[in-house]
């Protein structure tokens, strides 16, 4: 019941706003409204929707949630045209697309299977509605969460002198995947790379590429330059895991911070403040609250901690220009709570917090939390102990 009412939501929206049908193809798109990710078109009026499957069809069949009498199989795009659309009228008509994950070839079989048609893209509408998380997607992100902490307890466990940042990685990444993980995740960019997550020590916590706006490890070569290394783990190195989850179609999201023996006084008040920060958002942010204005108080929390140079730094004169993000079906999903983004959060929706000091002669210390938004009191769904950890 939660895919038709996602449909017809849909539906409305391209009533609403002119569009004369949709057709997406992008697998997270067509998982949200239908219940499978076989390749498909999914192709959407406001009076009827079909979707078309490529290959996999048995298996469509046997995963969707519509209805099967709307599952048809299809190879090539002028099918879909030829029944959504009377070629007796040649006016034209404004279909949407995905265009932001379209490649240019993709672009050019629309234009050639729908003649006469006008192109506008059709991803923001989705992700606004994706926004606002139903009870049985919170129930998945929990399970994602749930698989987080299973990494926190077999990193505790395994962590020990000498051993390299990967073989570290390696022992949370099998104990995400025993608990459910998938072994991937999905972030709407074109060519995005990264290892399976970031994890990071000692002075690499200072190294961070352009491929993640966040603390990212050096990784092990330059084709991926962002997660584990073969860097050995020395007695005070302070260690930074933010290895995601994927269960069952949704994300978890956490960054907690480690040392191997004695942090330091100075690495311990450091993430105290950070934890003050992250609390201070955690009570602030409400139903209607702008995502600009969540990042204006995460710094001005900071400044009155003494902690304006530090907070969300990336060395001298760099800085993170946003505190987190949306996560659902996707890792890295609207809202996006920064200094460029004015729109506003609402109830149900599910943020990462994801917040860091960088100080040249401490350290690096991370915390990244999911919270559910809620009118009474936010949520937070991460269960791993939000502390420095010394071990």
């Amino acid at each position: 019941m939660e895919h038709l009412g996602r449909i017809k939501k849909l539906q409305q929206s391209l009533g609403d706003l002119g569009f004369h049908a949709a057709v997406l193809q992008y697998s997270r798109d067509i998982f949200y409204y239908t219940g499978t990710a076989q390749p498909s078109w999914f192709a959407v009026s406001p009076e009827q929707y079909t979707l078309y499957v490529r290959s996999g069809y048995e298996t469509a069949v046997n995963e969707a949630s519509v209805e099967k009498s709307r599952i048809k199989q299809a190879r090539k795009l002028d099918a879909i045209y030829g029944e959504m659309f009377p070629r007796l009228h040649p006016e034209p008509r404004k279909i949407g697309l995905e265009t932001d994950v379209l490649t240019h070839d993709q672009w050019k079989q629309y234009a050639k299977a729908f003649p006469g048609c006008e192109f506008e893209n059709i991803s923001p509408l989705i992700l606004e509605q994706r926004k606002r998380k139903e009870p049985g997607e919170i129930g998945l992100i929990r399970e994602a969460c749930r698989a987080l902490h299973y990494g926190h307890g077999a990193l505790v466990e395994n962590l020990r002198e000498g051993m390299t940042e990967l073989e570290l990685s390696a022992c949370v990444e099998n104990a995400h995947r025993l608990a459910g993980h998938e072994g991937i995740f999905f972030i709407r960019i074109p060519d995005f790379f990264m290892s399976r997550g970031p994890i990071s020590s000692g002075e690499n916590l200072f190294r961070n590429t352009g491929v993640v706006y966040s603390i990212t490890g050096v990784g092990l070569s330059p084709s991926v330059p962002a997660g584990p290394s073969l860097k050995r783990i020395s007695r005070g190195d302070l260690i930074v895991c933010d290895i995601p989850t994927h269960v069952q179609g949704y994300h978890g999201d956490q960054s907690r911070t480690y040392c191997l023996g004695d942090a330091g006084p100075q690495a311990r008040a450091m993430h105290k403040d950070l934890e003050a920060i992250a609390d201070h958002l955690i009570e602030k942010i409400r139903p209607g609250i702008k995502c600009s204005e969540i990042y204006r108080l995460a710094f001005e929390k900071a400044a009155a901690l003494g902690r304006a140079d530090t907070f969300q730094s990336f060395g001298p004169g760099r800085r993170s220009r946003l505190i987190g993000h949306g996560i659902g079906i996707e890792l890295n999903e609207p809202p996006i709570p920064s200094e460029y983004d004015d729109s506003p959060v609402d109830e149900n929706f599910v943020l990462a917090l994801d917040i860091h000091m960088m100080d040249e002669k401490v350290g690096v210390v991370k915390l990244e939390d999911m919270i559910l938004v809620k009118n009474n009191g936010n949520e937070i769904l991460t269960i791993t102990p939000r502390q420095l950890f010394e071990i």
